[in-house]
């Protein structure tokens, strides 16, 4: 199909002369055409590559000769390779290490007490999908129940078992009492002005965002910096770290300046003014996923699919009226250009834009003998038209559904299933169809998932969208059902956000469900994604101060 057939040469001109049509009132695009510049930028060039090689093959040799180390040094070495972001060059080293801890040693090791070490090997183990009782944190407690007041003065202990406490699942008390505990505790330290400042750094950012719900490549950048300041560092990890870093921000670089080249074609800002303009978002988006270089066209697709399910939301809840939307869902369904000629010119586009995106995946799906793979993707397109369409016609009919009733559309319209679906669908052949139907349903995770993106996402942006126009939220809905106010209502939320994270955590362990983990990672880190940019606002919405800076640390400032 061509541009010449929905004639996107014209301008965007669409009148309703029946309603008034909403409006979104978006703010404009920060970055504008900011990263076109920066297609060339490499830094591995000539000697650079050598370099990057040789350090990769020492640390790989690290690694490896670690096995021979006591086993707190194995811990602390593996989790400082997690941190500063460059265990994905040695998974199946750092698997192997770590199944080896767990089948050769019991975690509840009556010889040490350490609270650190005790913590940071229920987590390392934990995060790798071992199934870790948290009886080992028995023996911190005092003869009332109680965890021992004589903890609070090991904060680096503290600080782990704050962290492993985040890593816990539905029945678990002693690691909510370690979540009470530690909190109340490391807030009074922070109050101590003798801490050093990278420590006090590191308990003001755990007590804000665990690592459990860290972006990877935020934490990577961050942690760097941190790591260096402690006097105990490995001087060849914090050197590759950084090189790495520098490395991964340049194609990074690349790759979104491909993207933005193929947005600007697209001439989003006539052929659909009302729309957000958030490419750059769209790209923090998926780094905060999959960041990997082998995961190149992972990325370039969905951040295609971000960007056209943004113009689609905006389409049915920021500017189309009920009538063209009816006209536009059905076209979805249908997947067909039937027609054409007799609608608006911006539905003709954005039908455009989707029909165009498919036929990408599916040329590249074949490419890969594996076409199949594209009809997932189209199915979970239809899904989040219609769910659209029943979100516009309750707004059009000033509707407040159930609670029960809204989430079972809302947690869809939040695009995750979708999303989640699509990224496993261009993850290659380790995705099976197996795997795919699985995903497709909407298991449990996926559904955990998209509970706390879809609670998260309408508490910080009920309240605008509201004054816009917009339909009903879940704080609309809980709040009318249960009589409570909205204050009653986060804290509801709040409660069921940490819920989700622990059917999150559970699903997370071995031995269900039977899907590779590094495609189960994918959930969990699309979840860390949410947390990032709607702990305060709808930062991808507003162009916030984290997207911002998210951007600019990824992207903009090396090491």
């Amino acid at each position: 199909m061509s541009l010449d057939q929905v004639d996107l040469a014209e301008a965007q001109s669409i009148k309703s002369t029946e309603k008034k049509r909403p409006s979104g009132n978006f703010q404009p695009n920060h970055w504008d055409d900011f990263f076109l510049s920066y297609d060339s930028i490499g830094i591995l060039e000539h000697d650079g590559e050598i370099k990057y090689n040789k350090w990769k093959e020492e640390v790989k040799q690290m690694v490896m000769g670690i096995v021979d180390k006591p086993l707190h040094e194995q811990l602390i070495f593996i989790d400082a390779l997690q941190q500063l972001g460059i265990s994905y060059h040695f998974e199946n080293e750092i698997d192997g290490i770590l199944k080896q801890i767990h089948d050769a040693t019991k975690l509840d090791y009556d010889d040490d007490d350490d609270l650190y070490i005790t913590s940071l090997h229920f987590r390392l183990l934990r995060q790798q999908g071992y199934r870790i009782s948290c009886g080992v944190f028995n023996k911190f407690k005092d003869e009332n129940e109680s965890f021992k007041m004589s903890l609070t003065s090991n904060l680096v202990g503290m600080l782990e078992l704050h962290e492993a406490s985040h890593l816990r699942v539905h029945g678990e008390d002693i690691l909510e009492e370690a979540l009470i505990f530690t909190t109340t505790h490391l807030n009074l330290a922070l109050k101590n002005v003798s801490l050093s400042n990278h420590f006090a750094e590191q308990v003001a950012k755990s007590l804000y965002r665990p690592i459990r719900k860290a972006v990877m490549r935020l934490e990577a950048k961050r942690y760097i910096s941190i790591y260096q300041q402690n006097p105990s560092h490995n001087e060849m990890l914090l050197n590759f770290a950084k090189l790495d870093f520098n490395y991964l921000q340049s194609l990074h670089k690349k790759e979104l300046s491909e993207l933005i080249r193929w947005w600007n074609k697209l001439d989003i800002t006539t052929n659909a003014p009302f729309a957000r303009h958030r490419l750059p978002e769209c790209y923090l988006w998926i780094l905060g996923v999959c960041f990997e270089p082998q995961y190149a066209y992972v990325r370039k697709a969905i951040v295609k699919l971000i960007s056209i399910t943004a113009i689609l939301d905006d389409v049915y809840d920021a500017y189309g009226v009920l009538e063209e939307l009816e006209i536009l869902t059905d076209m979805i369904e249908r997947w067909d250009s039937e027609n054409l000629d007799k609608l608006p010119k911006y539905i003709k586009f954005v039908h455009w834009i989707l029909l165009n995106f498919y036929e990408e995946v599916e040329q590249e799906m074949t490419k890969r003998g594996s076409a199949h793979r594209a009809d997932y993707i189209k199915e979970k397109i239809k899904k989040q038209a219609q769910v659209y369409l029943t979100e516009a016609r309750w707004y059009n009919k000033n509707y407040t559904p159930t609670m029960e009733e809204y989430m079972e559309t809302a947690a869809i319209s939040s695009g995750y299933p979708m999303l989640i679906t699509s990224t496993f669908a261009l993850m290659g052949d380790i995705a099976t169809k197996e795997i795919l139907d699985w995903v497709s349903a909407n298991p449990k995770i996926v559904m955990a998932s998209a509970t706390v993106c879809r609670l998260m996402d309408d508490t910080v942006s009920h309240t605008k969208e509201q004054e816009r126009g917009h339909v009903t939220s879940a704080v609309e809905s809980y709040m009318k059902e249960h009589d409570v106010t909205v204050q009653e209502t986060y804290e509801e939320f709040e409660k069921q956000v940490v819920d989700a994270w622990k059917d999150i955590n559970e699903q997370l362990l071995m031995p269900t469900p039977p899907v590779p983990m590094c495609l189960l990672k994918c959930i969990l880190n699309y979840t860390r994604v949410i947390d990032e940019l709607y702990k305060e606002e709808d930062a991808f919405t507003l162009n916030g101060k984290v997207t911002v800076k998210g951007i600019t640390d990824l992207l903009l400032t090396s090491i």
